[in-house]
């Protein structure tokens, strides 16, 4: 099933799943900056920095949506949004520098700026703020969660590392894409349900809608990787596949192509060669591959409509439905 992609629908999506939780989203905004005050000056300068560079607060909309649909204290909703939105940043900041990437959505990052140590420290910094506003929650379930997802998330990174590179294999990329990105979707949508009056039911409704949408979401990424705008992207294309990854679309031109020369080098290491990669990510753009791939992330997608059809219309519904359309909508 096709979500509409003209450039207005895209907007129109983005515009419409933020509007219900504006107001909201300001308030998510205040409790982030606010977790530097009376810290040291160049902590704040960082947070502000890393504020500024901005996205469009998915995960915390996400929380705020679900939380709002559900009547959950609003409260608790802006620590949890200003909760995940930080673990979310901090996570960027520490990737940024294990990448050694100077910019993220053309922004400087902040070890373009500062030294590996104090970058580390600012990571470890928003981290410890993340849990505290997780506890401000004051739900012990959601801070088990909280802390069980951020495992998760280490885990997938240091997984990617020691055993991922050049490695064509669906069932380390799902993984992976699930310890990467779909894990905190996933714990968002489910901690707004847990501190809510919702049922179990509900709340397990709640999480596989997080799930489905974050699975999407980095297939997504990883289909704008190979067929994005370079400079909305921030980073050129192909990226992922010269840095060893092989993402979905790569995964189904090896299937297809099983004795193509560049994808039997990949086992082998021919990841480092950038002649060859840079001509397989050429093959892969020209193919269908991720046409294939899109039609999976439209299939999470549309699980994640169906989890919608058991409640009430009303404004948040009708905002987490754009949510999910503009995912496999946007370009970048």
């Amino acid at each position: 099933m096709r979500h509409g992609s003209l450039h207005g629908e895209i907007d129109l999506n983005a515009v419409t799943f933020l509007s219900p939780v504006t107001e909201e989203i300001k308030l998510v905004e205040e409790r982030m900056r606010s977790q530097a005050d009376e810290h040291h000056p160049d902590l704040r300068a960082a947070l502000e920095h890393l504020l500024a560079a901005g996205g469009k607060r998915v995960r915390p909309t996400l929380s705020l949506l679900v939380g709002n649909m559900l009547g959950a204290p609003l409260e608790k909703l802006v620590n949890l949004g200003a909760a995940v939105e930080l673990l979310h940043t901090a996570t960027l900041v520490h990737d940024d520098l294990i990448d050694g990437s100077l910019l993220r959505r053309g922004t400087p990052t902040l070890n373009a700026r500062w030294s590996p140590p104090a970058t580390v420290l600012t990571g470890d910094f928003l981290f410890a703020r993340a849990a505290k506003l997780a506890a401000d929650t004051d739900h012990l379930p959601l801070m088990k969660l909280f802390s069980e997802t951020l495992a998760t998330i280490v885990n997938g990174e240091l997984t990617q590392m020691f055993i991922s590179h050049g490695l064509i294999n669906r069932e380390n990329y799902y993984k992976r894409i699930y310890a990467k990105t779909a894990s905190l979707f996933e714990m968002t949508s489910r901690a707004a349900a847990m501190v809510s009056p919702a049922g179990e039911e509900t709340i397990e409704s709640m999480r596989d809608f997080g799930y489905q949408i974050g699975m999407a979401f980095q297939i997504v990424d990883d289909i704008l990787d190979f067929n994005g705008d370079q400079n909305a992207v921030g980073k050129p294309l192909g990226s992922d596949l010269l840095n060893g990854l092989v993402t979905l679309p790569a995964i189904y031109f090896a299937e297809i192509n099983p004795n193509d020369v560049d994808v039997l080098s990949l086992p082998q290491g021919g990841w480092t060669n950038n002649e060859n990669m840079t001509r397989l990510v050429e093959k892969i753009r020209s193919s269908s591959c991720t046409k294939k791939a899109m039609v999976e992330a439209e299939q999470h997608v549309d699980r994640a409509l169906a989890r919608l059809e058991v409640f009430e219309p009303c404004a948040e519904r009708d905002a987490l439905e754009n949510l999910a359309k503009y995912i496999v909508d946007r370009k970048v």
